[in-house]
This record gives C-alpha cells, structure tokens and sequence, in this order.
C-alpha cells in the first residue's frame, strides 16, 4: 500500500474530550472538507490507486474509539479480516460489501452498515462519502 501524507492537520480538534462533538447538517453534505483540512492518503487496490481524505472528529483518550468522515475513490479489495468494529452513514455513493459466504450486500447513499471486526469479504466501491464510528477493542488507533 502506498500512503502519501498531505497534511498532519487531518481533524476537528479530535483530542477535545470536554466539548460534544457536532458535525452540522452542511458539513455532512460535504462542507466538512473545506471546513478542515483533511488528511489526504493514496493506496493500491485490485482495480489501481485510489485517493482517500479522512477528518477525525472525536478519537478517545486511550485511542480505541475514533469518529469522522471519509471519502474514498473507487476501489476494491479483498479483506482477509477487518480488524475493528465499524458502523458506516454513507452520504454519497456506495459500496457492495461480498461476505466469505457469498452474501451480498449494497449499501448506497443513506443507508447505514456496521461491519464486526471478524468480517471477511470483498469491498467494492466506485467511490463514496462517509460518516464512521470505530471501536479497536485490540489495539489504539494510530
């Protein structure tokens, strides 16, 4: 995978753990990106390199809890175990999540989905916006 990091500034006073944290009704439809700097990122996947920008929100102060918004080029992937356990808001575009099973489902714009730590499958995207919520009950999230 290849990471290229664009800014170090990629959060909404994330480590503020006194205040609750709001993300308005205009951010959400996509005026968080401008309202903050994101953090800018480039991978690989099965169909070439995509570009990811990410703003955390709120990240808890051991650092297995983490909120924000994501958006994502078209990508897909074959994940072999998720690694943390995730409930996804999609705003704009979608994915198609293929479990080991051979279960399908697609997940477009307001529809949410939790994924469990344990999931296996096929992400496939041709690209989509995001609200998250994370838990690592293993590891912090760095």
């Amino acid at each position: 995978m290849i990471s290229i990091l664009f800014s170090s500034a990629a959060f909404a006073d994330k480590n503020d753990h006194a205040h609750p944290k709001k993300i308005s009704k205009d951010q959400i439809a996509g005026q968080f990106f401008s309202d903050h700097e994101p953090l800018v990122q480039e991978h690989e996947s099965e169909i070439g390199t995509y570009q990811t920008q990410d703003i955390e929100n709120f990240l808890s102060a051991d650092k297995k809890f983490d909120s924000g918004m994501y958006r994502s080029g078209p990508v897909r992937m074959t994940i072999d175990h998720y690694g943390v356990d995730e409930f996804m808001y999609f705003v704009e575009g979608g994915v198609t999540l293929t479990s080991a099973d051979g279960t399908v489902t697609e997940i477009g714009p307001g529809d949410a989905v939790t994924i469990g730590r344990d999931w296996k499958g096929v992400w496939d995207s041709k690209g989509y916006m995001k609200i998250y919520v994370i838990y690592s009950a293993d590891e912090p999230l760095e």
